[in-house]
C-alpha cells in the first residue's frame, strides 16, 4: 500500500516543483508591465506639465508667452525662444519651477532680446 501513497507525494512534489518554478517568470512579465505603465505616466505627467507651464505663462503679467517655448522630459522643463529683459527670463523660470511635478527647469536656450527702446529724438530750434 506504501506505492500509491508514494506516487501521490512524487505528484505533488512535482507540482510544487512546477509551481515555483513558474514563479519567477511571473515576477519578469510583473516588472515589464509597471516598467511599460511608468513609462506611459512620466509622458502623460510631462504632457501635462508642459500644458501647465504654458498655461501659466499666458496667464501671467510680464511674460510673452508667445516667445516662450516649452518642452518637458522626465520632470525637467526646458525653456526656449525669446525674453524682452532679465526680469522676464527670471520671472518665466520662477513661474515654471512652482508647477507640481517640475523637477528642474533649464533656460539655457531662452534668449534677451533688446526690448524696443523709443528713439530720443533731439529738437532743433
Amino acid at each position: 500500500m506504501r506505492t500509491p501513497s508514494m506516487i501521490r507525494n512524487g505528484m505533488f512534489a512535482a507540482g510544487l516543483m512546477i509551481a515555483f518554478a513558474a514563479v519567477p517568470f511571473g515576477q519578469v512579465a510583473a516588472q515589464d508591465s509597471t516598467a511599460a505603465s511608468s513609462s506611459s505616466t512620466s509622458e502623460t505627467g510631462d504632457a501635462w506639465i508642459t500644458t501647465k507651464v504654458k498655461s501659466e505663462f499666458t496667464t501671467t503679467k510680464g511674460i510673452s508667452s508667445t516667445d516662450i517655448s516649452v518642452t518637458t522630459t522626465n520632470g525637467v522643463v526646458t525653456l526656449t525662444g525669446t525674453a524682452t529683459s532679465k526680469h522676464e527670463k527670471t520671472k518665466a523660470i520662477n513661474v515654471a519651477k512652482k508647477v507640481k511635478g517640475v523637477k528642474s527647469v533649464d533656460a539655457s536656450g531662452l534668449t534677451i532680446t533688446a526690448s524696443s527702446m523709443p528713439a530720443s529724438s533731439s529738437s532743433t530750434h
